[in-house]
Order: C-alpha cells, then structure tokens, then sequence
C-alpha cells in the first residue's frame, strides 16, 4: 500500500455510510461522505428503530466514546418483551427476554432508537466532510484507483469508493448489474402519534416493555413506543454542547404492513395522493378494532404519514474485488420485520473499517482487505436476507408471520 493517506469516498449519509465515515476518520484514512438529499431533514425517513448488540457494538467500535454515550442516553427503555395481541388488544402470545440493557455494554444492548436523533448524533463531527445537495452518476476506473462523477458534472477521485446508498443504489447497479431486488407483495404504512396525556392512556401496559403487534387476519399492526430514558436535548448539552437534536417529543410509532393489491392504488398513485390519503386508509382499516387503537391512530400527525414498499436483496455470488464496494441495503435489503436491517449496516461499517485499519497499520494490500470485508459481510448480510425470507414464506406470506418465526427463534 502507498505511503499516501488512504482516501475513502462514501456515497450515501445514511446510518452506516456516517458511522462508518466516523471509524474511518478515527482510523487516520481520509473519508468524504456525498449525499444526494439537500438536508437532514428532507424527506420521512422511518422513526423508531430497533437496534441491538451488533448495531450498539458497531457504534461504540466506530464513534467518539462521548458520542456513543449520546446515543446509549437518547435510546429507550431497555426491550423486556414482544407481545402479539388481536384487534380487540387480547394477548395472543408473548416472548420476555432476560439480561438486556440500554446501557453502555454493546453485549447486552436491545433498545428502541429515534431514527433522525442517531442520525444527528452520527452527523456531529463530520460537519466538514460530509456533502448534501450531492448526487451520484457514475464511477470509472483510474488504474487502481477510482473517481465518482456527480449530477453537477464534478467530479473526486479516491482510492475506494464505497456506496451507502440505500436500496436503490446506483453504485450497487454499476459495480453488480446483475444484481436484482425482488417486491415482497407488502406495503408498510408508517405512522407518528404524539405522546400526549390523552394517548398516554390509552395504551396497553405491555407496550413500555417493548414491541407489539396487532393480528387481524392479512393486516398486522405494529406498535413502538419511543421514548427516550434522557431527553435528548438535556443529553446533547451534557455531552457534546452545541449539538441541537431538535427532538419532536415522546411519540408512539405505528405501521401497518398490507399486502399491496389492498392499497387503494398503486405506488406512484399513492404518493402523489399524499399523506393523508394514506392516513384515512389506515383509519378506515382499523375502523372496529379495539376503541384505544381507533384513537391512537386518529390522533397521529397526519402528515408524518408515509408508505414503503417492502424489498428484498437477491443473493449474489461472490464477486471480483476492486476499489468499489458496497454496505447496507445497497447489498443486503431485507424486510423490516426481524429488525436487522439498521443492525446490519452498521456491524457492515465498523467491519469495513476494522479491515481497512488493519491493512494500513500492517501495509497490507488494500484489494485483500476489501475482499476480505466483502466476504464476511455477503454471510452474514445474506443469511440475514435468507432468514427474514424464510419467514414470511413459512407463514404464507402473512407480515406477521416473520414477527411471530422472529420472536420463537429469540425464545429457543
């Protein structure tokens, strides 16, 4: 490897191209994140997440110890247990888990996450490389070396290119044309209802434990209750003043996964119908359930409203290593269900930096650390893919059905 400090460009400013930009940084290797979005904030990008000891271990591997202790302080109450209920919220069956926490040990880590609080989290220090408003085109060789091509005709050459960018990815289509996502028939219609005194009341006790879903034939509900065990604005001027988290407030996340020949339309039709059309559907859907879910979803903010089509990764067959490399969903996208999506992409960024910093520290040969990488997260990345496929088919394609396989494989 040169004498030359290693230069990574990072396509994608999503959860695992800014934690891995951070364990790069940290590593002394020099790393630019594009990111095609004008701003943070531009578009619905998902709220509450699930993350556990693979994404926790991943960000305390890659993040400034003062950051991680951020995001351990604005994560949730620790996740004891996943309840399934019927629409008339009568337990189905339920799985508690022993020895989890919310605290700094990665090991035990299992707790909810506010999605664009982590993502300000993971943005704190990286203000001066990271570049909004930044669309990429394409890339071409430069011997072995390469250089990304933008939408505004620039242009940036490195010594690795590692596409982020989500399951769309256009360096995934470039690097591996090949390469297919399959639709998995569902939709999930995601939600927001504000945590008032009133919704506060209305909630079945189970759900400060953790997850819950709500059965009712094809359609299954999904319940999360965000809320953070320090408010994150107290938080962020304890450890790192200055960061503005721009917390909404406690908040109950819901999503209704639907098979798509339910949806009053198609894809496009329901987007360019916006967030309220979405909304009275998911009202008239749950017209009869139990009264407290009938309200929980009338009070929502109606337009924090918004649909995504469920995808899946094909694996593909190992591939000839260059300076062109994939993480996340641009490789491995899976369904929402098991919760090992963000997780995912994460213990991708923090494995892809370990490789490369060992590679520096030893003058190893950069291609073997990117195939070296490239191995071991296609394993993992698609026996996760493989799992989460498996148990959708198991239950004849019912959504919840890979809640319920998901919940029975944690119990064993």
């Amino acid at each position: 490897m040169s004498d030359a400090p290693l230069q990574v460009v990072i396509v994608g400013g999503g959860l695992g191209g800014l934690c891995a930009a951070h364990g790069l940084r940290a590593a002394g290797i020099g790393v630019t994140v594009y990111e095609r979005d004008p701003s943070l904030d531009h578009r619905p990008q998902g709220y509450r997440i699930h993350l556990d000891s693979r994404g926790a271990g991943a960000l305390r591997e890659c993040l400034p110890v003062r950051l991680y202790e951020l995001f351990t302080a604005t994560s949730g109450q620790p996740s004891r247990r996943v309840t399934i209920v019927d629409e008339r919220l009568r337990e189905l069956h339920a799985v508690e888990f022993d020895g989890v926490s919310a605290d700094g040990d990665p090991a035990s880590f299992s707790a909810s996450a506010d999605r664009m609080t982590l993502r300000r989290i993971l943005l704190t220090g990286l203000e001066d490389v990271v570049r909004f408003g930044a669309e990429f085109t394409r890339y071409e060789t430069e011997g072995e070396r390469v250089r990304a091509w933008f939408t505004d005709g620039s242009s940036v050459g490195c010594d690795l290119l590692v596409g982020a960018d989500g399951v769309g990815s256009r360096v995934r289509r470039e690097l591996l044309p090949h390469a297919r996502i399959k639709d998995l028939g569902t939709r999930c219609v995601y939600g927001r209802t504000p945590l008032t005194e009133d919704v506060a009341a209305l909630l079945p006790p189970r759900l400060a434990d953790g997850f819950m879903s709500v059965r009712a034939g094809r359609l299954g509900l999904a319940l999360g209750l965000m809320r953070p065990r320090e408010d994150p604005a107290r938080a962020a001027a304890r450890l790192w003043p200055g960061l503005d988290p721009r917390w909404r407030g406690e908040y109950v996340m819901w999503s209704l996964a639907v098979p798509a020949a339910l949806l009053p339309g198609s894809d496009a039709e329901l987007s360019s119908r916006g967030a309220g059309h979405l909304h009275r559907f998911v009202a008239g859907r749950v017209a009869g359930w139990h009264p407290a879910l009938v309200r929980l979803i009338e009070a929502a903010d109606v337009d924090q409203t918004s649909c995504v089509a469920i995808r899946s990764s094909v694996p593909v067959a190992p591939w000839e290593t260059s300076a062109v490399t994939v993480l996340g969903d641009a490789i491995h996208a899976m369904s929402p269900a098991q919760g090992s999506g963000a997780n995912c992409a994460l213990l991708d960024a923090a494995l892809l930096c370990r490789t490369l910093r060992a590679a520096v520290a030893s003058g190893g040969s950069l291609t073997a650390a990117i195939g070296e990488y490239e191995r071991r997260m296609t394993e993992y990345g698609f026996a996760a893919v493989r799992a989460s496929e498996q148990a959708a088919s198991s239950f004849g394609g019912n959504p919840l059905g890979r809640v319920l396989q998901w919940i029975g494989r944690r119990s064993r």
